[in-house]
């Protein structure tokens, strides 16, 4: 409901601001009109009035694009010059019928003041009248309020319609972005193999290499005391290689969040942290496969690139979903100044991107070190 009152008052300063703008929007569109009317069969003096109009239309263009964006409206743009005119050419409608629909919401809540008010200040001589009067203005206010949000969704329309780029541009715009993923997806496949790989040859091949020495050893010793405590350290090392084996296959794919879900996935990447972590789930149900698993090894990887380069002493994990996006946020309270571009953060945001999500990281020198991650998911 907060979110809600909050997002209203920034459209209604919007469509304020909008409404001041006509006075500037108008005069321009016409006089720009009239000058290119007048040189219209002048090539020449064509170009030499469309200069100033056009910088002109720009910077006014520019301004509606900051207003739309502080109201919430935010997409990417890709317009010209003729667009940028086409859209002040008709976008002054739609401000004069915002500072309509805010007059109307000022009027309403003026009498629905007056109306609640009047019966402790002075002596109502006709109270059904009042009484009736402030229904029908709280009746008005409600539809100017829902007035607000049409006009501003309108607004956003004709913004994405004549600035937003085109269905060509945005196809092109997409290829790249499924064809930088995909290849981020082959190294990411690639890097993983390779680190699985050297995890098992630096971790548990030594260790079985150590074993089956141990065991040699055991089986050459004359002396059953000196065989038998070969064969304790045998026992030893085949636990630790083991326990090993079982690391690099967690690592892998962790066998609990299929049987247990995400957040149980999440409390084990907790209580195995060399540093305190605090964890705070906030997810109703559980994801889908491909976006909890991704969800999983950002805070992974995030929690083990702290815990032994950070230097923190407390690590908050914050798991998230506002409508169709899931956040996953990260904060130690380390010295800061982590890479982005760094083989660990850089094989996240390949994860990540592989979904059509954004990965952000914001690591000062001095710290704190926080690693958002918006994962969409249906």
């Amino acid at each position: 409901m907060r979110g809600m009152a909050r997002r209203g008052m920034r459209l209604t300063v919007g469509l304020l601001v909008g409404a001041g703008t006509v006075a500037v929007e108008l005069p321009f569109i016409a006089l720009s009109g009239l000058a290119l009317l007048c040189v219209f069969v002048w090539p020449r003096g064509r170009r030499k009035v469309l200069e100033p109009v056009t910088a002109i239309a720009r910077w006014l263009t520019e301004s509606a694009r900051r207003r739309l964006r502080f109201g919430g409206a935010d997409f990417s743009y890709g317009y010209d010059d003729e667009r940028a005119l086409k859209y002040l050419a008709v976008r002054w409608l739609l401000g004069l019928l915002g500072a309509g629909v805010v007059l109307a919401v000022l009027m309403g809540a003026t009498v629905v003041v007056w109306a609640s008010t009047a019966w402790m200040f002075s002596h109502v001589e006709h109270p059904v009248d009042v009484a009736e009067t402030g229904v029908g203005a709280l009746f008005l206010l409600f539809l100017s309020l829902q007035a607000v949000f049409g006009v501003a969704t309108l607004e956003a329309r004709l913004a994405r319609h004549f600035l937003g780029p085109t269905h060509e541009r945005e196809l092109q715009r997409r290829v790249a972005e499924l064809a930088s993923s995909r290849a981020g997806v082959v190294a990411a496949v690639n890097d993983e193999r390779r680190r699985i790989e050297r995890d098992l040859h630096d971790g548990v091949q030594q260790r079985l290499v150590a074993l089956g020495m141990l065991l040699g050893r055991a089986l050459r010793s004359k002396d059953e005391a000196h065989a038998a405590g070969l064969l304790r350290q045998a026992h030893a090392e085949s636990r630790q290689a083991l326990t090993q084996l079982r690391e690099v296959a967690w690592r892998i794919y962790p066998t609990v969040l299929d049987e247990a879900g995400l957040q149980a996935a999440l409390e084990t990447v907790a209580e195995r942290s060399a540093v305190p972590v605090r964890l705070t789930y906030r997810l109703t149900q559980e994801p889908e496969t491909a976006v909890a698993t991704v969800a999983y090894f950002v805070v992974s990887e995030a929690v083990t690139n702290a815990v032994k380069h950070s230097c923190a002493e407390g690590i908050a994990v914050t798991v998230d979903r506002e409508e169709n996006i899931l956040s996953v946020r990260i904060q130690d309270d380390g010295w800061g100044g982590a890479n982005a571009s760094g083989s660990g953060l850089y094989g996240l945001a390949r994860r990540v991107a592989a979904l059509d999500g954004r990965l952000r990281v914001d690591s000062p020198v001095g710290g704190p070190t926080t690693i958002t991650a918006e994962l969409p998911c249906a």
